[in-house]
């Protein structure tokens, strides 16, 4: 593993967040997943938080876009795809990824995914150049998922999470983890914490984090949106509880800020 893509990435490294700079494309407007907490607004510039971008690019505005990034930051390490959608269900995804590996070689690529199409577009991803994939888990038991998602799509057809269906989905998602590891890639698992619903589940998903090798895990507070606009966010006491007991098992990341989907910049430090 390059430690390039661990030492100057703000999303992977402590040492790293406050000097580096990193770009996130949003090319991968369609999802795959139905969040209950997933509220996905456009044209919010003075709101931050996952999912959101003013605009959705195109492949060639998006190298564009990193073009006068790059010139006017030169601490900018990181090229990412985080959505607004499911990065590895939109084919724009790919293509971005070829265009910047193909002009800025040096530059680290990095996704954030659901999990559901890892193990499928995981040599592709390889391909293309990437480094770095963070994966979102929230849940490892299918009667947690049912709180947590409304829908799943899978190639062409939808279908409710139930039964079979949610434990495919959590299944495919956790060797999806397992075969990203495996193969090389810095992988940081994204949990989203959601008091009275996923608490019970922090335990088992850094345990399954550090049987499958995963370099770090980022546990996020909720931010109430879409169906969970009524739920509590987590407060201090709670999220440093949910990190003391996940540290047990694996790295804890500690200055996440939930970026946006069209982020840009020192993390923190961002001009919109």
């Amino acid at each position: 593993m390059n430690k390039k893509n661990i030492l100057e990435h703000p999303c992977f490294s402590h040492d790293a967040h406050s000097i580096f700079g990193r770009i996130h494309l949003p090319v991968a407007p369609k999802c795959n997943i139905k969040c209950k907490y997933c509220d996905r607004k456009y044209d919010c510039a003075n709101e931050s938080r996952p999912g959101i971008t003013s605009t959705v690019l195109l492949p060639d505005e998006a190298v564009k876009r990193l073009d006068e990034a790059l010139a006017s930051n030169p601490m900018l390490r990181v090229a990412g795809i985080a959505g607004p959608g499911e990065p590895l269900y939109n084919k724009e995804t790919f293509e971005t990824l070829r265009l910047i590996h193909m002009k800025y070689p040096d530059l680290v690529l990095c996704v954030s995914s659901n999990g559901l199409l890892v193990e499928e577009k995981l040599e592709e991803l390889i391909s293309c150049g990437v480094e770095n994939l963070t994966i979102t888990i929230n849940a490892i038991d299918s009667e947690v998922a049912y709180q947590i998602y409304d829908d799943v799509f899978e190639g062409k057809s939808l279908y409710p999470p139930k039964n079979v269906r949610t434990e495919n989905f959590l299944e495919k998602q956790q060797a999806g983890l397992y075969e990203a590891c495996r193969s090389g890639l810095a992988v940081k698992i994204n949990t989203v914490l959601i008091p009275g619903v996923n608490d019970g589940q922090i335990e088992k998903i850094a345990r399954m984090g550090e049987a499958a090798g995963a370099t770090i895990m980022n546990i996020m507070p909720l931010i109430p949106c879409g169906e969970m606009i009524h739920m509590n966010h987590p407060g201090g006491e709670v999220m440093q509880k949910a990190r003391n007991t996940a540290a047990r098992f694996i790295p804890q990341f500690l200055l996440c800020r939930q970026c946006r989907a069209d982020a840009c910049g020192i993390p923190g430090l961002e001009k919109r």
